[in-house]
């Protein structure tokens, strides 16, 4: 089946509707379930309780059970909301199940107590061994619980408020722009505009927009990140990043080894910017200028999109490319842009091995990639398909892994196969795209470091927020920029709803091109093992995961060998760029 109008999801073959059997008979089991799980954690994890196999593996039972209902009931709610903000309906039932959720969440100190106290071997836990190993190291963190299940309760109306009012806030956010009131999503895509003056006026009109709201914006970033610093220190951990090392399962020394590599690859990344600017006639770029095209853009409908993803993941995996015509025909993307929709691409698995995919597709080859990279998370969850839901939840730093390596893949076969000129916009695409994961996500790190360390002390004004925001763009992109964008801290939503959230993509970008010269070395033969790491992803710590399939991730020649494939694409631009003039 190929799409020539851009696809909506089909959200009915989750659930009919808020009032269907369907939906009001998985919110009574999910309801059940947390009774249960709170009657056998009274009779059987108290303080004196044994700590027998049986047990072990009859609340192993129970949480697997729960979190296959709860999931795809939390997903659909979601996903109504995320495509239409104004779906009242569908925004109460979220709250009300985030409260029905709290149930659960107040059992979460005493389970993870008692996890803490088991033998792995003991009660052959087997792959669950991960889940002991961490309680054990969560229970060195954790409050009273009284005080672990009153935060649970008032994070309702503190850190998960306040990630909702920025949702809400910037998903209605308009702007001005010549005369008509643009959605903010429709004139942040101005930045790929080909004319110099239509991208000036749109980051201006965005900039105003921004600050028009700056107010509500910068008590959200204050009350979460002051709920978060207050937990961290009542928890006792020695400082803000490592609670996030060790939600992402990596060691301080991999991501050691992973930003310095990052930091001494910034010369390439300036050698990158400076040629994008020869190519657009510039001394040097502005902030309106990351995201121009420097050649004229192909047209890439909806349907020839489709074809050239299916086409060349064939060539990799016919397994994902399968899973890429299943996606297709059973209508999981919404891909048009619209007013009341959430920005930017997501995938969301949503049960049995099935997602659904967010997009706000464009006729240009960065949607394309967008495309690859989603569906790779969708081929990820595919390959999660029988693995019990405790050990699907692999960290960020993993969850990247397909997502990357499919929208490599592409990337790769389009500058082996398509004409200079689209060849050009795709190079210039994968690059523009990356210095955002290698170059800005330092700079929004070095961003959250300073925000953390001073709002450990007071809340800061929008003022502050914004010269955070420059001090950490100028530290990363120095001189090769000549403006830069002080309220980015406004426009990613990831500030307000996880903490240190920007290395992860970083780890992935490279770990994922790692692997992707690893398949060139290997041939075909990487793709069984490949599969394998991709259903291992919830099962180790990220190290251990690597080691079993060969790799040193406290190693910076690992961390070189993924950037290797973009220091290549930066010298293939170069010389196109030199060519052209």
């Amino acid at each position: 089946m190929l799409t020539e109008e851009l696809p909506t999801w089909d959200l009915e073959a989750l659930f009919p509707g808020l009032d269907s059997e369907a939906f009001l008979g998985t919110w009574q089991e999910v309801s059940e379930r947390i009774k249960d799980l709170q009657q056998f954690v009274e009779a059987r994890l108290g303080e004196e309780a044994s700590t027998s196999q049986a047990t072990f593996w009859s609340l192993i039972e129970r949480l697997n059970a729960f979190g296959e209902r709860f999931w795809p009931l939390y997903a659909y709610l979601l996903l109504r909301v995320d495509s239409n903000s104004a779906d009242e309906r569908a925004q109460a039932r979220l709250s009300e199940l985030e409260q029905l959720y709290l149930g659960f969440q107040r059992l979460r100190p005493r389970i993870t107590r008692w996890l803490a106290r088991l033998e792995p071997d003991a009660v052959e836990a087997g792959e669950y061994r991960i889940l002991l190993e961490e309680a054990r190291v969560q229970a060195q963190h954790m409050m009273s619980e009284a005080e672990e299940t009153l935060a649970a309760e008032l994070s309702l109306s503190g850190g998960r408020a306040w990630v909702k009012l920025h949702g809400r806030l910037t998903s209605q956010i308009t702007a001005y722009l010549d005369g008509e009131e643009l959605p903010i999503a429709a004139v942040r895509n101005r930045a790929t505009h080909p004319e110099e003056a239509v991208r000036r006026a749109a980051y201006e009109a965005e900039l105003r927009a921004w600050k028009a709201h700056e107010i509500p914006l910068a008590a959200a970033l204050n009350g979460y990140k002051g709920e978060v610093v207050t937990l961290n220190r009542r928890r006792g951990w020695p400082d803000d990043l490592a609670p996030a090392l060790f939600e992402n399962r990596i060691e301080p020394r991999t991501l050691e080894a992973l930003q310095k590599v990052m930091v001494a690859s910034f010369p390439h990344w300036r050698r990158y910017f400076a040629a994008k600017a020869r190519a657009l006639g510039k001394p040097r770029l502005d902030w309106w200028d990351l995201f121009a095209p420097v050649t004229r853009p192909g047209q890439w409908s909806f349907a020839r999109a489709q074809r050239f993803v299916e086409e060349h993941l064939s060539g990799f995996s016919q397994a994902a490319a399968e899973l890429a015509r299943r996606a297709y025909a059973e209508r999981w993307l919404d891909a048009p842009p619209r007013k009341g929709k959430v920005g930017g691409a997501y995938c969301m698995p949503v049960g049995q091995g099935k997602s659904r995919i967010l997009l706000n597709y464009e006729p240009s080859f960065d949607s394309v990639a967008t495309l690859a990279h989603e569906l790779g998370h969708a081929y990820h969850n595919h390959c999660l398909r029988q693995v019990p839901y405790l050990l699907r939840q692999e960290p960020m730093t993993l969850a990247e892994t397909a997502s990357i390596l499919n929208e490599t893949v592409v990337v790769e076969a389009a500058l082996r196969t398509l004409p200079p000129e689209e060849g050009l916009e795709v190079l210039e695409g994968s690059l523009q795209n990356a210095a955002q994961v290698i170059v800005d996500i330092h700079a929004r790190f070095l961003f959250e470091q300073r925000v953390f360390a001073r709002r450990r002390e007071r809340e800061l004004a929008p003022e502050e927020f914004c010269a955070l925001m420059l001090e950490a763009q100028q530290a990363t992109y120095g001189e090769a920029l000549g403006s830069y964008h002080p309220y980015m801290w406004a426009v990613k939503g990831h500030y307000y709803g996880s903490n240190f959230y920007n290395f992860p993509y970083a780890f992935g970008l490279l770990f994922g091109l790692a692997l992707y010269q690893q398949y060139r070395e290997e041939g075909p033969g990487f793709v069984p093992r490949y599969e394998s790491l991709l259903a291992s992803t919830g099962m180790y710590p990220v190290e251990g995961l690597a080691a079993r399939f060969g790799f040193d991730l406290g190693s910076e020649n690992f961390w070189w060998k993924g950037m290797g494939v973009l220091l290549e694409r930066i010298e293939q631009f170069e010389r196109r760029v030199d060519t052209l003039m």
